[in-house]
């Protein structure tokens, strides 16, 4: 049984018993919640430990290993540059898009009260929204010791991609040590997070017990909004990635829908990229990509692209801050949507389970929303991430083919001298 069924089965049992004992025993409901509440918050607690070693590790071994492949070629450095700017581009369109989504319908507004009411922030009040002038100065740590232990993740971010870059310019012996000390880290972060996870069914129904317990059933109602809104923003990506197929990679819409069908049904039976890579490499030479291209970009793509990471993941925070009330400020929102890009690269290689705190711990950090209600929504992930890996395959048979077509106009570039001189 996999992690996800694990934790989806403790949401329900405590959904359940939480609303049972609301509707049959409502006097006997506040011992229980005195009981259940510390226990799912020790456990969350737990969570939020690995947070901050792990993501700093993971950022500095991932920008140097990108930094490394830049330097490999034009082709592969031409390529990661695409990755950035579509990775910025995804998370800046659920920034707009996800608010505006919301406004037009609204999570239910009685049922958002009661989960605030039962998630509960710290001291039962929503953060404030820091000003301007307070945001951009804390964009460079002063003190990075100190912004990691206070929890301030954007400087963080910023102090750990300097980091990593630097890291590429020192000896080479000097490098490997470094980066072999931070790849550690990761790994035994890495330990330390399927340690709690072991425990998340555990966790996970200790908190829904408590939400249960205070919303009864409605609860479910704001679940299914919540999925179906994210999912929304998942699947708009990869709609936009057969826009670019199409426009810039110069393949008929029709061929590249059909192209993709194969791939689509095994991204939806494993939801995995990296299970698909078969199956995309196949399409891709279907296409008419030059094997070149492929076998360089199509791992690349998997390995350091997702394209629906930061779409889906501000479209999270953005949920949780509505749930909550938080007001999110334009400059909030371009701060979000720079780590959710950033910390993209931290969900390489990870299991959902895992990656779904690693990724949105530092955006929620970064924009003052609490972060009590990620574990209820790790619970119903299952279903946006069909949908995120629907959206990751596509994006990635699409910038291949726009790195084929790209290779083509090299290639004719280079031959037009000698054409002019037969």
């Amino acid at each position: 049984m996999t992690l996800t069924t694990r934790v989806l089965i403790g949401l329900v049992a405590g959904l359940a018993a939480g609303a049972a004992i609301a509707a049959y025993a409502p006097g006997a409901a506040p011992q229980i919640i005195a009981v259940a509440e510390p226990a799912g918050g020790v456990w969350l607690d737990a969570l939020r430990m690995t947070i901050i070693p792990l993501v700093f590790a993971l950022l500095v071994t991932g920008v140097s290993q990108a930094a490394d492949t830049a330097r490999a070629g034009g082709d592969a450095a031409r390529t990661l540059g695409l990755f950035a700017v579509l990775l910025v581009g995804s998370a800046a369109f659920s920034a707009l898009a996800t608010p505006a989504l919301l406004a037009v319908w609204p999570a239910p507004a009685e049922a958002a009260q009661a989960l605030r009411a039962a998630a509960h922030a710290a001291n039962g009040e929503i953060p404030p929204t820091p000003t301007i002038e307070a945001m951009l100065k804390s964009f460079i740590p002063t003190n990075p010791v100190q912004v990691a232990a206070e929890g301030a993740m954007a400087p963080l971010v910023v102090f750990a991609l300097v980091f990593g870059l630097a890291a590429t310019r020192i000896a080479a012996e000097h490098r490997a040590s470094l980066l072999g000390f931070f790849a550690a880290v990761k790994d035994t972060m890495m330990v330390l997070v399927h340690w709690v996870l072991w425990a998340a069914p555990f966790g996970v129904f200790a908190l829904a017990l408590v939400t249960g317990a205070r919303t009864g059933l409605g609860a479910v109602g704001i679940l299914g909004h919540y999925v179906i809104v994210v999912s929304i923003m998942c699947l708009s990506m990869a709609a936009i990635a057969v826009v670019l197929a199409v426009v810039f990679g110069r393949v008929p819409f029709m061929a590249f829908v059909r192209a993709m069908i194969p791939v689509e049904a095994v991204a939806i039976s494993t939801q995995s990229s990296l299970a698909s890579l078969p199956a995309m490499l196949d399409t891709a030479e279907r296409l008419g990509v030059p094997d070149k291209v492929r076998g360089m970009v199509l791992p690349m793509a998997v390995a350091l692209f997702r394209m629906t990471s930061p779409a889906g993941n501000m479209a999270v925070v953005i949920y949780v801050a509505h749930v909550y009330g938080v007001h999110l400020s334009p400059l909030v929102l371009v701060v979000g949507t720079l780590v959710a890009a950033t910390v993209s690269l931290a969900a390489v290689g990870i299991a959902s389970a895992v990656t779904f705190f690693t990724t949105l711990g530092p955006i929620s950090m970064a924009m003052g929303v609490p972060m009590e209600l990620l574990p209820l929504l790790l619970a119903v992930e299952t279903l946006p991430d069909i949908s995120r890996t629907i959206g990751n395959v596509t994006a990635d048979v699409a910038v291949t083919t726009m790195a084929a077509e790209w290779s083509l106009e090299e290639d004719a570039e280079e031959e037009l001298p000698v054409t002019e001189g037969v």
